[in-house]
C-alpha cells in the first residue's frame, strides 16, 4: 500500500469538484472561509476549475471536465494534498475518463472527502494501492468553530494523529440561522453505539475498506470493480469494512449488503464498523436500520459495531481508506488506531 506524505507546515492544499461544485449558499460561503482558515495557518492554496461551477448534470462540470480535473491534480505538481470541495450524486460518471494507470505511476497525494467520493476514497486503494482518507470535504473545514472532528482530520492530513475514538455526541438535524452560513454541527444526541457480537467487548484488526454503500452498489460488478484482486492481495491482513448509507431506506441497506455479500466482498473479513445511516429513523413493519446489518452479517461470527461516528450524520472519525487498523469497542467507547502499513 502506498501512503502519501503528510501535509508540511506552509504545504499547499489543493481542491477539486468531483462531483457538486460550490456555486450555492452556504456552501460557497463555508468554502470562502475555510480559505481563510487555511491561509491564516501558513498554508498555500490552489483551486482547481470546477470549484465554483454548477453546470454539469448533477455536478459542477461535466464528466470530462471533473475527470480532467482530478488527473491534473493527482498526476502533477499542483499541491501537496488534495481536498473534495463536496459530495453528491453523478460522480460515477467521471471514472471512465480518470487516468487510473497514471495516477498509480505518479507520487502518491492525500484525497479526502466522502459520500459521492467513495468513487475515488475506494478505487485509489483498489485500483491504484494508494490510500486515502474517508473523510469531510472542504465545507465542514469552513464552519465557524471547528468541532473536535474536524480537528482530527486535519491532525491526520498533517500526520500528527493516527488514533481516533468516536465522540461525545452527534447531529440528528443541522442548524442554520438566515444569513448565517457558517453554523457549527447541532450536536443533541448522545453517543450510544451497538456491539452486535458475543463479547460485551470486541477487538479486532485488518485492513480498512468502504465507504458510501449507494456509490459500492453502483461500482460493484462494474470494470472498475477489481475488489476481489484486492482482497486476495491482502488476505493475510483480514479487512475491516466500514459503511455508512446516504440516500439508502434500511431494505435498499439490506439489498445493498446482500449484493456485496454474493459479490465475495466479505471473504476474509475480521470486524465491520457500521456508520449512522442519514435515514436513521426509517423503518418497515417495525424492521430498522440495525435489523438491515445484522440480518445480513451476523453470519459472519465477527464483530459488528453499529452507530459508529462515520459518515452523514455527523461527527465523522476519518478513516484511512486501505490502512491496517486495530479497533477496539467497548460498551460506549470505541478506538481506532491506524497503522500504515
Amino acid at each position: 500500500m502506498r501512503y502519501p506524505e503528510f501535509l508540511k507546515e506552509g504545504g499547499t492544499i489543493g481542491f477539486i469538484a468531483p462531483s457538486f461544485g460550490e456555486s450555492i449558499e452556504p456552501y460557497a460561503s463555508r468554502f470562502d472561509h475555510a480559505l481563510k482558515i487555511f491561509k491564516e495557518a501558513g498554508y498555500k492554496t490552489v483551486e482547481g476549475p470546477n470549484c465554483r461551477l454548477g453546470i454539469g448534470i448533477g455536478k459542477s462540470n461535466t464528466p470530462e471536465k471533473c475527470a480532467e480535473e482530478i488527473n491534473d491534480f493527482f498526476i502533477n505538481n499542483r499541491s501537496d494534498i488534495i481536498v473534495s470541495v463536496g459530495g453528491g450524486e453523478l460522480m460515477c460518471e467521471d471514472m471512465p475518463f480518470v487516468d487510473f494507470e497514471a495516477i498509480k505511476k505518479a507520487k502518491p497525494k492525500w484525497f479526502i472527502g466522502y459520500s459521492d467520493n467513495t468513487n475515488l476514497t475506494f478505487l485509489l486503494p483498489t485500483l491504484c494501492d494508494t490510500a486515502a482518507i474517508y473523510g469531510p470535504c472542504v465545507t465542514d473545514f469552513g464552519m465557524r468553530k471547528w468541532h473536535p472532528a474536524i480537528s482530527d482530520a486535519f491532525s491526520l492530513l498533517k500526520g500528527e494523529k493516527l488514533s481516533f475514538t468516536n465522540y461525545d455526541g452527534w447531529e440528528e438535524e443541522g442548524i442554520e440561522m438566515e444569513g448565517d452560513y457558517l453554523s457549527p454541527f447541532n450536536i443533541t444526541e448522545p453517543y450510544k453505539q451497538i456491539i452486535a457480537w458475543k463479547e460485551k467487548e470486541a477487538s479486532f484488526s485488518g485492513r480498512l475498506i468502504g465507504g458510501c454503500m449507494d456509490i459500492l452498489s453502483v461500482l460493484l460488478g462494474t470494470k472498475f470493480d477489481k475488489t476481489k484482486d484486492f482482497l486476495e492481495k491482502y488476505k493475510d491482513d483480514g479487512f475491516i469494512w466500514f459503511l455508512e448509507s446516504c440516500d439508502l431506506n434500511v431494505m435498499s441497506i439490506r439489498r445493498s449488503l446482500w449484493q456485496m455479500e454474493n459479490a465475495g466482498w466479505f471473504k476474509y473479513v475480521k470486524g465491520f464498523l457500521i456508520g449512522r445511516p442519514r435515514n436513521y429513523k426509517d423503518e418497515f413493519n417495525g424492521f430498522n436500520c440495525h435489523d438491515a446489518v445484522t440480518g445480513i452479517l451476523e453470519k459472519y461470527n465477527v464483530p459488528i459495531i453499529m452507530d459508529v461516528d462515520l459518515g452523514h450524520l455527523s461527527p465523522m472519525i476519518p478513516i484511512v481508506s486501505g490502512g491496517f487498523a486495530k479497533v477496539f469497542a467497548k460498551e460506549n467507547d470505541l478506538k481506532i488506531d491506524m497503522e500504515l502499513k
